[in-house]
């Protein structure tokens, strides 16, 4: 099993489209079996940050998953970012 979780900072004022943007990623993400979680969910504190939390069944999941990525729109929205991943 592997764990991602972190936080992206989003350009101010760009946090609720970003998330808005995010959404059909995470309908792709939770409909897989492979996939036990999957959350993109605004910071209670920082209004220009977003936590990301996913658990997946295995890193091969996880990595045919990303393969499809964010598009250029929402990776644009991003001006940095703290994410790790953690084998289980």
């Amino acid at each position: 099993m592997i764990i991602v979780r972190g936080w992206l900072s989003i350009k101010p004022g760009q946090r609720e489209t970003f998330i808005e943007r995010s959404l059909d990623a995470v309908r792709q993400a939770r409909a897989l079996p492979a996939c036990h979680d999957f959350s993109v969910s605004p910071d209670p504190i920082d209004e220009n940050r977003v936590n990301i939390l996913e658990i997946w069944e295995s890193p091969e999941a996880l990595n045919t998953f990303r393969g499809k990525g964010p598009g250029d729109d929402l990776s644009a929205l991003i001006t940095g970012a703290h994410v790790k991943e953690h084998k289980v």
